[in-house]
């Protein structure tokens, strides 16, 4: 089964409290629900359905992290996206709206599951694996949160009368301890697979797993400096030998081996006809006539193939030329990850026809259909499942943890892997005896070629605290014009406006 079925039943996620008090025959209430293992199933179900709409991974998650890296810039006739991309963006943007609302859907939903389900009479291994998962994208949803705000309510469990509706801001050391605590928890509960379980999941890939927990807690460490907590979660996956990097680089992004051997975790989409229905999943009120499509393919593909809303900034591209694999090729990322204008390696054609632009143009390739044998790619239907975390984003973090624990000649072998798949030299060759500052560099180097155009970017940058180095932040402006309207502040997005005004309690960010 390979794609996880978020839309086998609609979960309703509230019950109408006042003196009027009517029961809608087609609609159920929370009052008639959780009931029983297949009510419990369905819950679960319900919260991967946040992953697939417009807020999360369907579109604007992706496209609002990597339009504030130095890897892509803004190029999108619609000013928000812009604005985002040069660190402008008003507090009215409907983008920076929808990101917050699916997030907070995810964890709405997440919250039902873990109030609920305890009290139901089930199977225990089913129980504590759906437990599992709520906890997994609970953590999940606060810490891509963290990351795009900085700040936000903590709610962990459903408001059980009117004075729970208005959540104060929390700390950011609540709201990381949240995040450490729920993948925590989700290790302890998850299997490393679903082959074996016996269940109604059984066999089912795209489920969250132990194996993604504990990446996602490796970095949720990393992100806060806690350097051995880190290197701990990283260790037990590499010496675990779960998880190894696939040959080829373009099957991480593409429709062919997906669930791979290098996905720890993955958003699963599909295109019509696979499964789903016929209208757009941009979120709302779920329908069972929802596709399962995501829109990231259109919103990168180059003119007249798709909205062209990012490029690839010249920088990044000058990067994959700098050094040659072992064969006296170019790095192999390049092209799987930039549509650009490369005769020597007989590599000038877009979806299949002849190089049909400038030939200083270049576009992004990972993530479109380019190369995937799909013409049309203005319908807006993508069936590329995201990757949320790579094995190859867990060897470079080991590296970098390392790096920061003072152990750095331990990194180069991890380092080394990730080049490897690439032919790139033996970096223990040629650059050895690096010291701690240079190690660091290198790392930021490897992760930009490694990650780009994957939503990493701009996190690793915030938290490198490149924005408040002078010299770092005047690199980045020659990567890439965007950053020269960035001002303090202003690296995180604004708190939305509309939550602002309903919600007393709601503090502004640094970005409001």
């Amino acid at each position: 089964m390979k794609k996880l079925p978020y839309l086998l039943l609609l979960l309703i996620l509230s019950a109408c409290d006042g003196e009027l008090n009517l029961s809608n025959p087609n609609r159920q209430t929370t009052a008639d629900f959780w009931e029983n293992a297949d009510q419990a199933f369905a819950g679960c179900n319900a919260i991967y359905n946040s992953l697939i709409i417009d807020g999360t991974y369907m579109r604007m998650y992706p496209a609002l992290n990597d339009g504030r890296g130095d890897d892509m810039t803004g190029d999108s006739p619609w000013p928000d996206l812009g604005q985002v991309a040069n660190f402008t963006i008003p507090t009215t943007s409907g983008p920076v709206q929808w990101v917050w609302g699916a997030h907070f859907q995810l964890v709405w939903r997440a919250n039902q599951v873990l109030d609920n389900v305890p009290n139901i009479t089930m199977d225990q291994g089913l129980k504590d694996r759906i437990i599992g998962q709520a906890h997994f994208l609970r953590g999940l949803a606060y810490f891509n949160l963290a990351n795009f705000y900085k700040t936000v309510p903590v709610i962990t469990a459903t408001p059980k009368s009117s004075s729970d509706y208005y959540a104060p801001t929390a700390s950011e050391d609540e709201l990381w301890n949240q995040i450490f605590s729920d993948f925590q928890k989700a290790k302890t509960l998850l299997p490393a697979s679903y082959a074996g379980v016996t269940g109604p999941d059984q066999g089912q890939v795209g489920r969250a797993t132990k194996g993604a927990a504990t990446g996602m807690l490796g970095k949720a460490y990393l992100y806060r400096k806690k350097w051995q907590d880190a290197a701990t979660q990283f260790k037990e996956l590499i010496d675990g030998n779960l998880y190894k990097l696939v040959p080829n680089y373009r099957d991480n992004f593409g429709i062919s081996n997906e669930n791979n051997s290098e996905s720890l975790f993955e958003v699963q989409f599909a295109l019509p006809g696979q499964v789903g229905g016929s209208d757009m999943n941009w979120g709302g009120d779920p329908s069972a006539t929802w596709k399962q499509v995501s829109t990231q393919a259109v919103t990168y593909a180059m003119d007249e193939r798709g909205f062209s809303d990012f490029l690839p900034t010249r920088w990044v591209y000058t990067e994959y030329k700098k050094e040659k694999t072992v064969d006296g090729k170019t790095d192999p990322r390049l092209l799987a990850t930039i549509a650009s204008y490369e005769p020597d390696d007989n590599s000038t054609t877009v979806y299949g026809a002849p190089w049909p632009y400038a030939q200083d143009k270049i576009y992004p390739r990972k993530y479109t259909n380019d190369g995937l044998g799909i013409v049309n790619e203005f319908d807006l239907n993508s069936g590329i499942n995201y990757r949320v975390m790579r094995y190859a984003d867990v060897l470079l973090m080991y590296a970098e943890a390392l790096n920061e624990l003072g152990r750095t000649n331990e990194a180069y072998p991890f380092i080394q892997q990730v080049r490897d798949r690439v032919k790139l030299p033996n970096l223990a060759t040629a650059k050895p005896g690096l010291t701690q500052a240079q190690m660091r560099d290198q790392i930021a180097h490897e992760r930009a070629l490694e990650l780009a155009s994957e939503g990493s970017r701009i996190a690793d940058i915030i938290r490198w605290g490149w924005l408040y180095d002078s010299a770092k932040l005047q690199e980045l402006r020659q990567h890439d014009a965007d950053f020269n309207t960035w001002t303090p502040g202003n690296e995180y997005l604004p708190i939305p406006q509309r939550e602002l005004d309903v919600n007393p309690n709601l503090l502004p960010n640094s970005a409001n």
